[in-house]
This record gives structure tokens, sequence and C-alpha cells, in this order.
């Protein structure tokens, strides 16, 4: 295949790759940041966009955040692409205190007393550990004469997923609301900026060209 990688990648590598991407996680956050200045859109709508997909990775549905915040910013008439991009606010450095504030936000509003941060932190790895062996456990069940066990997945669901869903709204609105209004004034300086030099480049241009004619011997 024209595309295929020649040095094929050990686990280990891919792994690390996920949670460290090549350059630091700081040049991919350069990386957005310059994508959604640069955007061809107006600066409310890209605002809008990044307030969609800041919203959603708060949301526990993790392999869904693309078509969710492409579909909230859809809804709210923001910049799709700025939704996906801001997306990568949630990466493997943020996604530990997302989890907590969402979870005990969630515990919170549902009346539940809430846990100590530690006893929070070893649920979350625990919880998701139990319902990823339930679905492995019962997917093989439907091709062998093992009987499908659900408790995994129901205490996961009932102590993890569904406070999470409920407690990440809270949060998602706030720190969405923060980042439109902080994107929106940068963006719009950004591109006022570069407005002002796109055109001082051409009036530039311009000259010059009016100058060379100008300088021109008369044509006969």
């Amino acid at each position: 295949m024209v595309f295929k990688r020649r040095d094929r990648r050990p686990i280990w590598k891919i792994l690390w790759d996920l949670l460290w991407p090549k350059g630091g996680w700081a040049r991919a956050f350069h990386y957005v940041r310059h994508r959604l200045r640069r955007l061809p859109d107006s600066p409310d709508r890209i605002a809008r966009g990044i307030f969609a997909g800041v919203f959603t990775v708060f949301s526990p549905l993790y392999g869904l955040h693309f078509v969710i915040a492409a579909l909230i910013a859809k809804i709210m008439r923001g910049n799709i692409l700025a939704a996906l991009l801001a997306t990568f606010v949630g990466n493997p450095l943020t996604y530990l205190p997302i989890a907590v504030v969402s979870l005990q936000t969630g515990h919170f509003l549902l009346g539940r007393p809430p846990r100590p941060d530690d006893e929070v932190h070893r649920t979350i790895a625990g919880k998701f550990a139990d319902a990823a062996l339930a679905l492995k456990h019962n997917f093989s069940a439907l091709f062998n004469d093992r009987d499908a066990d659900w408790n995994g997945l129901s205490i996961f669901y009932h102590e993890v997923f569904f406070p999470y869903l409920i407690g990440g709204v809270v949060p998602g609105i706030i720190a969405g609301i923060v980042a439109y209004y902080v994107s929106l004034p940068l963006i719009r300086a950004y591109q006022h900026h570069r407005k002002g030099a796109l055109q001082e480049r051409l009036k530039r241009i311009k000259s010059a060209k009016t100058a060379k004619a100008e300088g021109k011997p008369p044509t006969a």
C-alpha cells in the first residue's frame, strides 16, 4: 500500500503517542489554536463552535465526542470544524479532573453523599475496568455456553456513567461559556489584524505595480 507505514510501531509506542503526541501537548495546543484563529468564518460562529466542543468533552460518551460536538455546533449555528478542534481540550492530561468534577457534581445533583477525592479516583478506574471486562465477557457469551453477567455494567451505569452524564452538564456549560467569551475577542482581534495586514500587503503590491508602470518608456 502506498500510505502504509514502513516502520511498524509497537503497541507501547502507539499508546504512548496517544498519551503524549509528537512534540508534546504544548505543540498540539498551539497547532489547534492556530487552526481555530485561521478558520474562514465569523468570530461569533467560531466561538459558538468552540463552546460546543468544550461542552462536549464533559460527556462520558468518549467515542462520540466528534459526533456530539458537530451536532451541537450545527444546532447552535456554530462552526463545526471549530467544534471538532475544541474537543482536543479533552485529552489524557485533562480527562481525570474533568471526570472527577463531573462525577462529584452528578452525585451532588442526585442527592448522593460525596466521596473523598482519592476514592473517586480509584473507583473511576475500577468501574471502567469492570465495565470493560463485563462487556468482553458478555460478548464472548454470545458464542459459547457461558451466561452473561450484567452486574459490573449495572454498577458502572448507576455509580459512574449516569452521575457523570448528569453532572457533566453544569461544568460543561460553565467551561463552554468561559471558552466562548475568552475566544470571541481574541478571534476578532486576530481577524482584524490579519485583514489589515492583507490590505497593507495588497496596497504595497498595487503601489509597486503602479510605480513600475510609470517607469516604463512610452511604447510606439
